[in-house]
């Protein structure tokens, strides 16, 4: 069990700062507020500036001299069929430092909860206490969607439709809302489907599919009055992970009792609950990291906690567990890089960090430090470039850890229809 340090039910802190400001260095005196530039020796290649200042400036000299390059002898056709040396991708340069960070009090530090969505319209989302605010990356600027009252709150969990308009909001007293995020607007609240928090949410086009502390697993249709369709009946304690693969066909959940489950929509029934594909009892803590693999549709990753602390990565069709790796720490998420076979793991104590790692070979590709309590929340951008880290140290902070995606000739995919374009039509 991988207990939250601040239980649903305890008191939100007063805020002490602004959310979602960015952090400066405090200078000393006026004298030092200037805007000079610092070198980092460490940064610096002494030997090669000693190089240039020496021998490369005779190279330089000499090579004025130098006769003209003298022709082929041999025709350059001729030369052609030899084999050419392959050519070796250069390696990517992977910042050790976050690129921003940002303010984020009251953020509750609790295990179980998802409080962090960056959806596809470019707009991140954080829910601090009772309070869900919008950051939108275009342009740095935040606005707060809603407050609710203390009575229904703190906000359990957060998650974006797949128009990157519309988002869920789940909370402490069992219900979740529906937001319009364009213009500021409740849709409506989802009730009855849990008996008590909500702290995981996943989006199948327009069904939402909701993880409660007693277990349950509800999918809701929010285009119709009785919302609730299936309900998963599996896990005994809470629900913390929850991932619809690419296709939408297979649902992956984890839970406090230390179980992951596979299920197959083709088999989901609206009569009785569901029966799973598969139940895989191989970790031995916590199961709330999740990752459908975006090169392999029926690979799965998934992170224990802090009594297992194990990454480990399942063929979905068969059940198999493909391979474990143990981490040294409590896995908190789990990111597959869109551009690369790699993935990024972000942890507990003892260093907080980020790791990235290069997949199948599970080869250790960096570490990114900064944070001073356990990573709890990441989201990736749309774009797959950059991460977003959510942690108990009341801070946001942006990496540039999956670097630029390389140009492509495919054409753009087609927008999948908004979950609410037949709201006005509830029966």
């Amino acid at each position: 069990m991988d207990a939250g340090s601040l239980s649903s039910s305890g008191t939100i802190k007063t805020r002490s700062r602004f959310p979602l400001q960015e952090q400066f260095i405090q200078r000393k005196n006026s004298r030092e507020n200037l805007d000079r530039f610092i070198p980092n020796r460490s940064a610096m290649d002494m030997d090669y500036a000693h190089y240039m200042l020496t021998e490369g400036a005779k190279e330089f000299w000499l090579s004025r001299t130098k006769p003209p390059v003298p022709v082929d002898l041999v025709p350059h056709e001729m030369t052609s069929t030899f084999p050419q040396e392959k050519t070796v991708k250069p390696r990517r340069f992977i910042p050790q430092s976050s690129e921003r960070t940002l303010d984020a009090p009251d953020l509750v530090d609790d295990y179980y909860l998802n409080l962090l969505d960056w959806g596809s319209g470019n707009v991140l989302a954080i829910a601090l206490g009772n309070t869900v605010y919008l950051w939108d990356a275009t342009n740095g600027s935040t606005s707060e969607l809603v407050t609710v009252e203390d009575e229904i709150g703190p906000v359990t969990s957060v998650n974006w439709g797949p128009d990157g308009r519309h988002i869920a909001i789940g909370l402490n007293n069992s219900e979740v809302q529906l937001w319009d995020t364009a213009s500021y607007r409740q849709l409506r609240t989802l009730r009855g489907g849990h008996r008590q928090r909500v702290g995981s949410l996943a989006w199948n086009n327009h069904i939402l599919t909701t993880g409660g502390m007693d277990g349950r697993i509800v999918n809701n249709d929010v285009r119709i009055r009785s919302h609730i369709v299936e309900t998963y009946r599996g896990h005994e304690q809470e629900v913390c992970g929850l991932k619809w693969s690419a296709s939408g066909q297979q649902l992956a959940s984890g839970g406090n009792d230390n179980l992951l489950y596979i299920w197959d929509r083709a088999t989901a029934s609206s009569n009785s609950a569901t029966k799973w594909l598969h139940r895989l009892e191989d970790h031995t803590s916590a199961v709330k990291a999740l990752a459908w693999c975006p090169f392999q549709g029926n690979l799965l990753a998934s992170g224990g906690g802090s009594g297992d602390r194990c990454i480990k990565f399942w063929n979905t069709h068969t059940g198999a567990c493909l391979n474990s790796v143990d981490t040294g720490s409590q896995v908190c998420s789990l990111l597959w890089n869109k551009n690369e076979r790699e993935l990024l793991s972000s942890h507990g104590f003892t260093q907080n960090q980020l790791t990235l790692w290069k997949y199948p070979s599970m080869v250790k590709m960096a570490e990114l430090t900064g944070h001073t309590s356990r990573v709890l929340f990441m989201a990736q951008s749309p774009d797959g470039c950059t991460v977003a880290s959510a942690a108990a140290d009341e801070t946001l902070r942006f990496w540039n850890v999956f670097g630029a995606p390389e140009a492509t000739t495919k054409a753009a995919p087609k927008a999948r229809a908004e979950p609410f374009s037949h709201l006005n039509r509830i029966r």
